[in-house]
């Protein structure tokens, strides 16, 4: 008789939330504002890191947390990003964290992470959109500032 290891079964679950009225995403105003309605920790306090996945429209399919980190830090896994994507069939992907500190404009980390993302989703033609910083007072856009 074989001896056969077991195998775990991979299952997508989706919870729906309280609907938000957001039909579409038409810019980076309108990521911002969504995105604050869901926000998972305080904006000053703690880092976070969130994707927003958009269908062929540009309405939001579904979102997720990716990482709750420190007070200057998160950690971010490119395989948690497309696997969710790939799990809820997103067509594009946003971006989005903020910084605890109020600075709204990217680190290197920042550049880094959003240019391998970028590569990524190029080769799995899942593009992203925009990547946002936002703090308290306001939001930087990759997008806006033609850094995407």
């Amino acid at each position: 008789m074989r001896d056969f290891k077991r195998v775990a079964e991979v299952r997508a679950t989706y919870h729906r939330k309280d609907q938000i009225n957001v039909a579409k995403i038409k810019g980076s105003h309108t990521v911002n504002e969504y995105i604050r309605k869901i926000y998972p920790v305080p904006i000053e306090l703690r880092e976070a890191f969130l994707c927003l996945y958009l269908n062929v429209a540009n309405n939001v399919q579904a979102y997720a947390i990716i990482s709750v980190g420190g007070i200057s830090s998160t950690t971010v896994d490119p395989k948690v990003i497309f696997q969710n994507a790939l799990l809820c069939n997103a067509s594009s992907i946003v971006l989005i964290h903020n910084h605890p500190s109020g600075a709204l404009e990217p680190s290197n980390s920042d550049i880094n992470l959003t240019e391998k993302l970028k590569k990524a989703g190029q080769v799995m033609d899942i593009p992203i959109l925009d990547h946002l910083i936002i703090g308290a007072e306001g939001y930087y856009s990759f997008a806006d500032n033609g850094l995407i």
